[in-house]
């Protein structure tokens, strides 16, 4: 069976706002994510696709866990990681030409929107409810 790995970030802001990215031709929102690419580490693949999507600079603070699933026949492998962002150095510069929106989303506004991953959904919510002081960047 054919395999794929890839890297997603979690970005949470100072007002308690979720980072997400839409894709042409779309309305579901998702956070920041792609494939890993030869030589590169899940790590490196997350600050990669952030920087790429919505062109901020993000630091690993952990890994949050990974996600297994299938689609289409392809066993899917998504390691999923809490980052900080650093800095904004530019826009949205995706190689792929797939994302058109990168916005911080509010708790409401996840809780509400169509989700590309609905698995994803009741995590995301479940974090921004959770988030304490030791939370929020």
């Amino acid at each position: 069976m054919k395999e794929w790995f890839g890297s997603a970030a979690v970005c949470m802001n100072e007002k308690n706002e979720l980072l997400m990215v839409r894709s042409i031709g779309s309305e579901a929102w998702a956070v920041p994510s792609g494939g890993i690419e030869v030589g590169e580490t899940a790590e490196e693949c997350c600050k990669r696709e952030v920087k790429e999507e919505t062109g901020y600079e993000v630091e690993i603070i952990n890994r949050l866990f990974i996600k297994e699933t299938e689609i289409k026949g392809i066993q899917v492998k998504t390691f999923y990681f809490k980052v900080r962002k650093m800095s904004r150095i530019h826009g949205i510069m995706d190689p792929d030409d797939t994302i058109i929106a990168a916005e911080w989303k509010t708790l409401c506004d996840v809780q509400k929107i169509n989700h590309a991953y609905p698995e994803d959904k009741e995590f995301l919510i479940n974090l921004m409810q959770n988030a304490t002081s030791s939370l929020i960047y």
